[in-house]
This record gives C-alpha cells, structure tokens and sequence, in this order.
C-alpha cells in the first residue's frame, strides 16, 4: 500500500493545540461533547451539514479515547485535509491501545511479521487508506443499535491503517474510524469519535475547518 509522506506533516499541524486530552469514560456514560462543535480556534461558523466548505479541502484534527465494546480502550491524535469532491485525503497521527483490544479489525493484525492483537501500550500511529463516502454502520458497543455516519464537511468517515513499533510501512491493522465535530450517535449522546471494533468517546479537541489548498 503506496504511503503519503505528507500524511504525518498535516497530522502534526493539525494536532497543534490538542495536546492536552481529559480522561474519558465509556460510551455507557458518555459525557457531552459541549462546544467542541466550535470551538474557540475553530474556524468554523456553519452548522453540521451545510453547504460552507463545498467544493473545498477540509481540515480537522482530534485527541481523544474510544471504547465500549467488552475489551479494549484506543487513544487517538493527529489530523489531516480530505476533499470529498476529488475524493483526496491526508491524515494521520498518534494510536495507542490503553488497554488490550479483544475484538474486531485491532484484534487480528494482518502484518505475518508482527501477529496478534494489539495489545495494552502497543500502537505508535495511524494513517488513511481510504476517504469512505457512502454510507457507512457503526456500533459504539457490541449490542448496540446500528447507526450510519456519511462524510460531511463536519464529519469524516476513514479506512484508516494502524501501526505498531517496528512496523516500518506494514501496518498492523486496518478499521474504519469516524471523526466529528457533533454528536454522531442518537444511542450514546456525546460521542463525536469511533473505531471499528473498539467502540466510540468524546473528543474535546476537535476542529473541522475549510482550507484553500490547491488539489
């Protein structure tokens, strides 16, 4: 899979400013996600769903925690720019598995040099794969109700690749994530992340922003 070298410099510039993340619980009592649906470095003046950024690249950048489902807890960093027009994205950032992920895509590593699942304090970063601009299920725990989420100009659903130490440009995983600066579940209000398998949280430091930057 041909990686992007650019990918970690939009995720590090993104992630400026998000360094600190709160403690987070799990999905069964979520906490509200507030004004990270603009905040007061965002530039961001239009609602969830509208039409402001149309035709444009889109910046967001995220830290927080996700969980829910029986075993697991993931803490992710980092941004990046997607144009839903051309279908282009860049983005990327910190991964780290707090806690030993005992089910879905971070359970089964596809890397034959570095098997098993990702297990607590492994993960050193994630990167894209793929803008999905369908429809796309999630669950924030296993028995949850399904809902669906579809990349917005607030809202950004990914094939994202997840790598270990020592796994150079052979990712251990890949799981779909989902990145928003609103709410993205009716069943869990609050949440406004999601990784496939492990679960949803609620990002304090979320941005979307629209960028003129040249395809």
């Amino acid at each position: 899979m041909i990686k992007r070298a650019a990918v970690i410099a939009i995720g590090t510039v993104f992630v400026v400013g998000c360094s600190q993340s709160s403690p987070l619980s799990s999905p069964s009592a979520p906490a509200q996600v507030g004004s990270s649906s603009a905040s007061e470095n965002s530039t961001v003046s239009a609602s969830p769903g509208s039409p402001a950024f149309a035709g444009q690249r889109v910046g967001f950048s995220l830290n927080g925690t996700v969980s829910g489902f029986p075993h697991g807890v993931v803490f992710l960093s980092g941004g990046g720019a997607f144009d839903r027009t051309s279908g282009d994205v860049h983005a990327g950032g910190g991964f780290t598995c707090l806690d030993s992920v005992g089910q879905g895509p971070l359970f089964t590593s596809i890397n034959p040099d570095d098997p098993g699942p990702c297990l607590t304090d492994q993960g050193i970063r994630w990167d894209t794969a793929a803008l999905l601009l369908g429809s796309t299920p999630f669950k924030c725990t296993a028995t949850a109700q399904a809902e669906q989420a579809i990349t917005s100009d607030h809202e950004v659903v990914l094939q994202a690749d997840f790598y270990r130490a020592g796994d150079g440009n052979e990712e251990s995983f890949t799981a779909m994530m989902i990145v928003a600066d609103h709410p993205i579940s009716t069943n869990f209000p609050g949440v406004n992340i999601w990784v496939q398998g492990v679960g949803c949280g609620t990002a304090k430091n979320v941005n979307f922003a629209g960028m003129n930057i040249p395809n």
